[in-house]
C-alpha cells in the first residue's frame, strides 16, 4: 500500500510539472518588430484606457444633447387630511371636509432656444474630437516606445553576443598561455594579466545579462505583457539596419497641421473659444414649452384644477452686478493663453524638426565612422593575438588590443543604438509608424 501511494504521489507530480511546463511553453512568444507593435496596440493599458475616453466622450455628446429633447415625467401622489374641515367665512355654519386625495400626473417638457445649449453641443462635439486626438496621440507613443524597447532588447542581445565571444577567445586563450608558461615559453604574469582581464569580461557578461532582462521587460510592459511571459525577438539588428529608411526620415514634409500635439492645442483654443460663446450665451433668454396632463383617482369635494396644462416659460436676465460680464473677460483672458499656447507650440515642433534632422544625420555619420573603426580595431587585434600566440608580443600588447577592441565594439553598439532611437524620434514626428 505504500508503495502504490509512492507512485501515485510520483505521477501526480510528473502530471503537474508536465501541465507547468505546458502552460510555460504557452506563453513563450516569438515576436517580430511588427507583431510587438501590433501586439501592443491590442493589449496595451494605456491605449485602451484612450479608447475608452472617446467611448465616454461620446456618451457625453449624446447626454448634453438630449437636455434639449422633449422630456417627459410622471407623479403619482396621494394626501390624507385625516378629516379635517374648513368653514367658509362668507357662509356660516358651511363646512368643507377635506377627502383624500389622490393624483397622476404627467409632464412634457420641450427647450424651444437656449444660447447655452447650442454652444453646449459645439462644446461637447470639440472635446469628442479631442480624446480622438488624444487616441492618435497615445497610439502614436505606444508604437514609438515600442519600437525604442525592442531595439534597447536587440542592443543588449548584441551587447552580451560580443562579451560572450570575447569571454570565449580570452578562456581558449588563457588556457594556451596557461599551457605555454608550464613549457617555459611564456611568464607566469602574462597569464595573471589575462586571468584579470576575463575576470572583468565575466563580470561584463553578467551586466550585460542584467542589461537585456531589463530592456525585455521595458518590452513587456508596453506590450501589455505578463512579467512571466517568455518572448523571443525574431528580426536582428543587423536586418533592422538593412531596412531601416533613413533617406525618407530625413526627406519628408514635415506637415505641423498633422501633428497631433497642434492639433489637441487647436482643438483646446477652440474649445476656449467656444467658452467665451458660453458666457456671452448667458445674456440670452431661455425659451421652453411644457404640457401637463393630471388624472384625479381620489378626488375632493370641491377641485376645480384642469386636467390639462400648456404653456410656454421664458427666463429673461436683465442684471446680474456684473457677474455675467466678469465671466465673459474671464472666458476671453483664457481664449488668448490658449493661442499664444498653440503658437508657442508651433515654434517648438519646427524648431525640434530641424533639431532631430540634425540628430539624425549626426548618428548617420557617428554610425559609419564607428562601423569603419571596428574593422580596423577587429584586424589590429586579429594580428596582434597572431603574434602573441607566436611569442613574438607580450600579454600587455595582447590585453590592450583586446580592451581596445572591445572599446571599438561598444562604441559601434553606442552608435547603433543612437542611430536607432534618432530615427524614432524622427518617425515620431512624422508619424511614419
Amino acid at each position: 500500500m505504500h508503495k502504490h501511494f509512492i507512485i501515485n504521489c510520483i505521477l501526480v507530480v510528473t502530471l503537474l510539472t508536465g501541465i507547468a511546463l505546458s502552460a510555460k511553453a504557452q506563453t513563450a512568444m516569438a515576436l517580430s518588430l511588427d507583431d510587438a507593435r501590433q501586439h501592443a496596440l491590442q493589449h496595451n493599458k494605456n491605449l485602451r484606457n484612450a479608447g475608452l475616453n472617446i467611448d465616454e466622450a461620446g456618451l457625453m455628446t449624446r447626454e448634453v444633447i438630449a437636455q434639449g429633447l422633449p422630456q417627459v415625467n410622471a407623479t403619482v401622489d396621494y394626501n390624507n387630511f385625516f378629516g379635517s374641515t374648513a368653514s367658509l367665512g362668507a357662509m356660516p355654519g358651511m363646512t368643507i371636509e377635506f377627502n383624500p386625495t389622490s393624483n397622476l400626473g404627467v409632464s412634457l417638457t420641450q427647450l424651444i432656444f437656449s444660447g447655452s445649449y447650442i454652444v453646449g453641443i459645439q462644446s461637447a462635439k470639440l472635446y469628442e474630437e479631442i480624446t480622438r486626438t488624444s487616441f492618435e496621440q497615445t497610439e502614436l507613443e505606444i508604437l514609438a516606445q515600442v519600437t525604442q524597447a525592442y531595439y534597447l532588447s536587440l542592443i543588449a542581445m548584441e551587447a552580451r553576443t560580443i562579451v560572450g565571444n570575447n569571454l570565449d577567445n580570452l578562456r581558449d586563450l588563457l588556457e594556451k598561455t596557461r599551457a605555454m608558461v608550464d613549457v617555459g615559453m611564456a611568464e607566469e604574469v602574462d597569464f595573471d594579466q589575462l586571468s584579470v582581464q576575463f575576470g572583468m569580461l565575466n563580470d561584463a557578461l553578467r551586466a550585460a545579462d542584467r542589461q537585456l532582462e531589463l530592456a525585455l521587460n521595458m518590452l513587456r510592459l508596453q506590450m501589455g505583457l505578463t512579467a512571466d511571459t517568455e518572448i523571443s525577438l525574431t528580426d536582428d539588428l543587423e536586418g533592422i539596419l538593412d531596412q531601416a529608411d533613413f533617406g525618407t526620415s530625413l526627406t519628408k514634409a514635415f506637415e505641423l497641421q498633422s501633428n497631433p500635439n497642434y492639433r489637441m492645442l487647436t482643438l483646446q483654443t477652440e474649445i476656449a473659444e467656444k467658452q467665451v460663446n458660453m458666457e456671452r450665451a448667458a445674456y440670452l433668454p431661455t425659451l421652453s414649452g411644457f404640457y401637463n396632463y393630471t388624472e384625479k383617482l381620489l378626488k375632493a369635494e370641491f377641485d376645480i384644477t384642469p386636467n390639462h396644462v400648456i404653456g410656454l416659460n421664458l427666463s429673461i436676465p436683465i442684471f446680474s452686478s456684473g457677474v455675467r460680464q466678469s465671466r465673459v473677460r474671464q472666458a476671453r483672458i483664457n481664449y488668448e493663453i490658449a493661442e499664444n499656447q498653440q503658437e508657442l507650440a508651433s515654434e517648438q515642433l519646427l524648431i525640434q524638426e530641424k533639431q532631430l534632422r540634425f540628430n539624425l544625420n549626426n548618428a548617420i555619420e557617428q554610425f559609419e565612422s564607428q562601423k569603419a573603426n571596428l574593422e580596423v580595431a577587429r584586424r589590429v587585434f586579429n594580428n596582434i593575438n597572431d603574434k602573441y600566440q607566436q611569442g613574438m608580443l607580450s600579454s600587455l600588447d595582447l590585453t590592450t588590443a583586446n580592451n581596445n577592441y572591445l572599446q571599438a565594439e561598444n562604441s559601434y553598439i553606442t552608435a547603433v543604438l543612437q542611430l536607432l532611437e534618432a530615427q524614432v524620434e524622427m518617425d515620431k514626428l512624422l508619424r511614419l509608424f
